[in-house]
């Protein structure tokens, strides 16, 4: 690999799925061989500090940009080819392709003879706007490769990129840590400290926001219940659709079965995964196409668990899932049909066993996060 300067605003310790992407794959690197050029996490001293704290425990060097957003301009260009100069990259990695894409001219013209742009479920978006579009194509044009994190973005950014550039184009998707997340990361100790450890448990591991689908699985819960009465959903997470769910499960009658437990640290996430029995999160795409799940890694680390999963249906995340051999896929605008999985599902001990070793052994063969890295380091 050459020596790279990774550009992204998506670095920890802001907390998401195109973070944890970046993080894992650059912890699989060698750390001599790039340098991170990212935005700061939260204004003010709380962000400064925790910020700080994270850089200092990585094993590369991270230079921080004052701002919380990087945008491709002239001052952030600036910085950007100060950075691949002074440490002589030869190599650039964008870690979310529009907007710093646009940066690659000035990094060429820097000496930078390898530019690779990773699209994730917010370009899919961008290719359907004119003017976004043509920035898109822009980016397509001016570096080596674009990658895609499934056959859905690379479906809807392609025919927005040239000819050329979509030819050029290489499948990355995100991976799963087999380490990190697997059937004994400590469910049993969750379930115990939230008295489920006798109850059949739905757990959902998400960003609280409305395309994930937690109020889907709310509205289809009293028919869950109905089934299984004695039936949890667990849903794991913070964002600002909190208040909103806590509102819908009281409304709908089903409160008392429905725990949110909030914002969880990123370490005590595999075991929340493991405090379930199944694991759903039927998320929907939103706002005529423009907001759409690009793949849904929870649901490779779901599997990864040894849990069935119950996906939606919406963008990328049906390519995070074998439909019938390690979950299901389902209209995220359905409860009636989420309700009908989730109850056969919670029924048959056998069959979450078996789409949950199926689901194990597919991310082991396929998802690892060490295979992924292999074939970046390959690009740069």
């Amino acid at each position: 690999m050459d020596k790279t300067l990774i550009v992204t605003n998506d670095f920890p310790p802001r907390p998401g799925g195109i973070q944890s992407f970046l993080h894992n794959i650059a912890l699989r690197l060698d750390p001599e061989r790039f340098v991170v050029y990212a935005s700061t996490w939260k204004r003010g001293r709380e962000g400064r500090e925790a910020t700080a704290a994270f850089d200092a425990e990585q094993p590369f060097r991270v230079y921080r940009d004052p701002t919380t957003m990087l945008l491709p301009t002239p001052r952030t260009t600036r910085r950007a080819t100060t950075l691949l100069r002074r440490h002589g990259c030869t190599s650039v990695w964008f870690g979310a392709a529009a907007p710093l894409g646009l940066m690659a001219p000035a990094l060429r013209s820097a000496g930078a003879r390898r530019l690779v742009a990773t699209t994730h479920g917010h370009e899919a978006g961008w290719a359907q706007l004119p003017g976004a579009r043509s920035l898109l194509r822009r980016i397509g044009d001016t570096t080596d490769t674009v990658t895609y994190l499934g056959e859905y973005t690379r479906s809807r950014i392609a025919p927005a990129l040239g000819p050329a550039a979509a030819a050029r184009m290489v499948h990355l998707p995100p991976g799963v840590d087999e380490k990190v997340f697997h059937p004994g990361s400590g469910g049993a100790a969750v379930r115990a400290r939230l008295g489920l450890s006798d109850r059949p448990v739905v757990v959902c591991v998400s960003r609280l926001v409305p395309r994930k689908g937690q109020d889907t699985l709310i509205r289809a819960w009293p028919a869950v219940l109905a089934a299984e009465p004695e039936a949890v959903l667990l849903i794991v997470g913070g964002g600002p659709y909190e208040a909103d769910l806590r509102r819908l499960a009281r409304e709908t009658g089903v409160a008392a079965s429905v725990r949110l437990t909030g914002a969880v640290p990123w370490a005590e996430l595999p075991a929340h995964f493991g405090a379930g029995d199944v694991f759903a999160m039927p998320c929907r795409t939103r706002r005529g196409g423009l907001d759409v799940e690009g793949l849904g890694i929870v649901y490779l680390e779901a599997s990864a668990t040894g849990l069935p999963v119950l996906a939606g249906d919406s963008g990328g995340a049906p390519d995070a899932v074998r439909d019938g051999v390690t979950g299901w896929v389902v209209p995220g605008d359905r409860p009636g049909d989420t309700a009908d999985r989730l109850t056969t599902l919670l029924a048959d001990e056998a069959l979450r066993t078996r789409m949950g070793r199926a689901g194990r052994a597919w991310v082991e063969e396929r998802w690892r996060w060490d295979l992924l890295a292999a074939d970046l380091a390959a690009l740069l």
